[in-house]
């Protein structure tokens, strides 16, 4: 009997048909002797949505909500149902014994094989693959280990259970506040308490109020100084720093104490996917999404890392044994780096990396035995997998240890400090780099307690107190993070959702609320913006992930706090006005138009939900020509669907109406007989001779 092998998407497919030994390609799936490898793309299975339960929810309407369905149902998507049929067909063969879930190893990835499963009634065994790289050699020996797919029903519990607080959740307080304030307004169960953060944030910055103080700083001999007493370089009173620079002035300055204090920095642990995103984003620039997709490739395309949807930072002890080999696949790269650890026999410094209790689903991301072909990558990829190489690498290198030699220079009865650091030991930090400050320290010479030395000059700098930076990317992450908001998976999808419905922008890699997201964070339930409460739903699903959580008792407590959040917001009394209303109306039903932002620029929308009216602002232009004057025609889409526009010459036409436009080729053919006098117009203009054209072919 043959085992379907369910993947994730056609590409690991591919990967996965090769290794298992079948070729016989067909539409949608790779056969061999014992597999049959097959491919979902992402889902192919959805929850069903209002009005496959009733037609009426079509409409959006607020004495429908909430819409609580007795029992949640699923559907095909319709857009991907021809491989779901595919796949159902193979599951019909009386030659197949058994299926294998190959998707990916987390728990998105089992909810997309186990709802096809669902929809398949399948009542074969079932067995799971779960691997944590995509190399030829792990996928061999993840089939040599398959598990029975029940040791992973609390992952699929888990899985449906966040599906359905979200669909619960997301969609009834979205329809409710949209048909409260005829605005589309979007909320949710992670992307709210998300967006109050960042208001927070800005409130602060509002807020604060910047006060003004001073510092002082002197040459003392050979010393570069600054003026601190208990530990405080500042001072907030204008009289008293100017007193301390004039009484100083040409005074000599006595070294009291110098002290020596060590310090020793421990190696990093290798990321998890949230550091990393992190890391990136400080680094690079990239934002969290960008991240996943780079490292995604690196882990299905590449096979150079390992699987990226981690929160791990640790190792199972049973890696221990591969730390060479993915030593030796590095050497050609990373030559110089790989070279002390190899000598070393490729012993890993920091043991506390190797914890089981620390790995839950996935251990930490880093490279793969697979060597790299650097030329093969991207800038962006290269700059990705760099730092996932020198992080690994950071393992077998010591820790960072430095010297600090702090001076105190008393002058008048001021104290003044001087501090230089001294590299002891670069250790980790030869191949991840130094620290700024510590590149940046000034040598104090041979200083000795006791020493005098002239004040040369002194200086007063006056500045003002900053406000709190708004968060970049990095530090939302570090919040979401910290909160329990979302997992390392969901968070970068979480704020292209805040970005794309507009309440926050992005600009010069800081993250901006919208007047829009401010007025939708005031409209918003507090418990629903509160990242406590939804740190506790997240900490419930990973206990049923974990078989210690109750999945009925979690979504019946949902479906009460959905009622809850529809009702609040029906008994509101705010109000909400829209900040992009332009002076434009609807050329159908008269509304003003709204200005939003699309994915080719600034649009204009219809202020009428019923309406759905929608144009650019800077028109597309088509490569359709007028029939008239010749010129290309604009493109738009209307409520009864795309038609075309020329403004100079007023003329209409809908896209059914595309044949009786001139074709390129006969435009080419047109005018070469034009150009030869073959044929002549009915006037002397090629204009006219298209129009002819257009005529014969009426």
């Amino acid at each position: 009997m043959k085992s379907i092998v369910l993947a994730e998407k056609p590409s690991v497919a591919r990967d996965l048909a090769r290794v298992l030994g079948c070729s016989q390609q067909s539409k949608q799936y790779i056969e061999g002797p014992k597999y049959i490898v097959t491919w979902a793309l992402g889902h192919l299975v959805e929850l069903k949505m209002p009005e496959d339960y009733n037609k009426e929810y079509k409409q959006w309407r607020m004495e429908d909500l909430p819409i609580i369905p007795n029992e949640m149902g699923l559907k095909l998507i319709r857009q991907v149902s021809h491989q779901y049929k595919g796949i159902e067909q193979l599951s019909r063969r009386k030659d197949v014994g058994e299926f294998i879930i190959a998707t990916d190893a987390g728990r998105e990835g089992e909810l997309v094989a186990r709802w096809i499963l669902e929809k398949l009634r399948w009542k074969k065994p079932v067995k799971r693959l779960w691997i944590s790289s995509q190399t030829d050699r792990a996928i061999k020996d993840g089939f040599k280990n398959l598990k029975p797919a029940r040791e992973y029903d609390f992952l699929y519990q888990s899985a449906v259970c966040r599906s359905e607080a979200d669909w619960l959740i997301g969609l009834n307080v979205t329809r409710a506040l949209t048909t409260k304030y005829n605005e589309q307004l979007s909320a949710g169960r992670v992307q709210t308490p998300a967006l109050s953060m960042i208001l927070e944030r800005e409130a602060d910055i509002k807020a604060f109020v910047p006060k003004e103080y001073f510092t002082i700083d002197a040459k003392i001999g050979p010393l570069e100084a600054a003026w601190e007493k208990n530990g405080e370089k500042r001072i907030f009173n204008r009289d008293q720093a100017e007193k301390i620079v004039e009484l100083v002035k040409n005074e000599k300055g006595k070294v009291t104490s110098l002290s020596t204090k060590p310090k020793t920095e421990q190696q990093p642990l290798p990321y998890d996917l949230t550091e990393l995103q992190r890391d990136a984003n400080r680094r690079f620039g990239f934002s969290a999404k960008k991240t996943s997709s780079v490292l995604q490739n690196l882990y299905e395309r590449y096979k150079l890392v390992t699987y990226p949807r981690t929160d791990s930072k640790y190792l199972t002890v049973d890696m221990k044994n591969t730390m060479n080999d993915r030593l030796q696949a590095l050497s050609s790269a990373y030559r110089e780096e790989v070279q002390p650890a190899l000598k070393n026999k490729g012993t890993v410094l920091v043991n506390k990396v190797f914890n089981n209790d620390k790995v839950s689903d996935h251990h930490a991301i880093i490279p793969t035995d697979e060597p790299p072909h650097l030329g093969d990558l991207s800038s962006d990829e290269r700059k990705l997998y760099d730092i996932i190489v020198r992080r690994f690498l950071a393992l077998f290198y010591g820790p960072y240890q430095t010297e600090t030699i702090h001076a105190v220079i008393d002058v008048k009865g001021e104290s003044f400090s001087a501090r230089e650091t001294k590299i002891v030991d670069a250790g980790f930090k030869k191949i991840t780099g130094k620290d700024e400050e510590d590149s940046r320290s000034k040598p104090l010479g041979n200083l000795k307690s006791g020493q005098e030395f002239s004040v040369k000059e002194s200086r007063l700098q006056k500045k003002l107190t900053e406000p709190p930076a708004r968060f970049n990317e990095a530090d939302l992450l570090a919040r979401m993070e910290k909160y329990g908001l979302g997992t390392p998976a969901t968070r970068a999808d979480i704020i292209e959702r805040l970005l794309s419905t507009e309440t926050i922008d992005r600009q010069n890699n800081r993250l901006h609320p919208t007047p829009k997201g401010k007025q939708l964070i005031d409209l918003v339930n507090s418990e629903l913006k509160s990242p406590e409460l939804t740190a506790k739903w997240e900490k419930q699903l990973e206990d049923i992930a974990r078989g210690k959580g109750n999945p009925k008792d979690f979504l019946e407590n949902i479906r009460t706090q959905t009622k809850q959040l529809v009702n609040e917001i029906k008994g509101s009394e705010q109000t909400y006005k829209a900040h992009n209303l332009t002076g434009s109306k609807c050329p159908e039903c008269g509304e003003f138009m709204k200005e939003v932002k699309g994915r080719d620029g600034k649009i204009l929308v219809c202020s009428s939900r019923e309406c759905g009216f929608r144009k650019r602002k800077d028109p597309k232009m088509s490569n359709r020509r007028c029939p008239q004057c010749h010129k290309k025609m604009e493109i738009h889409n209307g409520k009864a669907g795309t038609y075309f526009q020329c403004r100079p010459c007023n003329v209409v036409e809908k896209a059914e109406d595309r044949k009786k436009t001139v074709t390129k080729r006969e435009e080419r053919q047109l005018m070469n007989k034009y150009k030869k006098k073959e044929e002549a117009p009915m006037g002397n203009s090629l204009a006219d001779a298209l129009k002819a054209a257009l005529e014969k072919k009426d």
